[in-house]
């Protein structure tokens, strides 16, 4: 699933950039990143009515993110953004594994266009989703959660309010460096103890246009 998404992504932002390249958009980026998203631990909770309390964790651990831009009209643009965490976390008797999609307005001022350090905002929509897997410990306990073929026990999808910003650094020509800060807005959602998730993320990527 993750590997399926990720191509996907790659090919929009492939087509963007060749969008760039081949009409009058001013610019175009692509990126790649990593870091952490966090949000403490909602309590414990009885899985699935099984009849065993289990503790929920807290988010955390390492997420990727590949994302893009194609800066338009005076340096407003539109950019896309997948985050996923990879590897599966324990989640009150489960495994887990969360990930993030989003779709934004970005805004590059003007002004910095073609210096080293270009600073960049963004806010959109999109949706977190949340898949929870059985484990042998789980299946042990309680045999009526674990009967998927492939693991997957449940799946929670959340509508996401996402609000960023970042610095491109750039380091050598059209290659730059990304910190970023995320901020997202989980509408109902009752996985972890809040519906605001900050993710925080360093990487590195390149700019098609680079000065216009």
């Amino acid at each position: 699933m993750v590997n399926g998404v990720m191509r996907g992504l790659l090919l929009l932002l492939v087509c963007g950039l060749i969008f760039v390249k081949s009409t009058k958009a001013q610019s175009g980026s692509i990126y790649f990143t990593g870091g952490t998203a966090v949000d403490s631990s909602a309590g414990s909770v009885n899985t699935l009515g099984g009849g065993t309390v289990y503790n929920r964790s807290s988010l955390g651990g390492f997420f990727g993110t590949i994302g893009g831009d194609v800066r338009i009209w005076h340096g407003w643009g539109v950019g896309a953004e997948y985050s996923f965490k990879r590897d599966r976390d324990a989640y009150a008797g489960l495994s887990y594994r969360p990930d993030f999609y989003d779709v934004n307005a970005v805004y590059q001022p003007p002004r910095f266009s073609g210096r080293k350090l270009v600073p960049k905002f963004e806010g959109g929509f999109g949706r977190m989703v949340i898949r929870y897997y059985d484990t042998p410990q789980f299946c042990e306990t309680f045999f009526l959660g674990c009967k998927s073929l492939t693991g997957l026990v449940s799946q929670e999808n959340y509508l996401q309010i996402h609000f960023g910003a970042a610095v491109q650094y750039y380091v050598y020509k059209s290659v730059f460096v990304r910190p970023e800060i995320d901020i997202r807005y989980m509408h109902n959602m009752v996985d972890f103890s809040s519906p605001v998730v900050p993710e925080f993320s360093v990487g590195i990527g390149y700019t098609i246009r680079r000065g216009r």
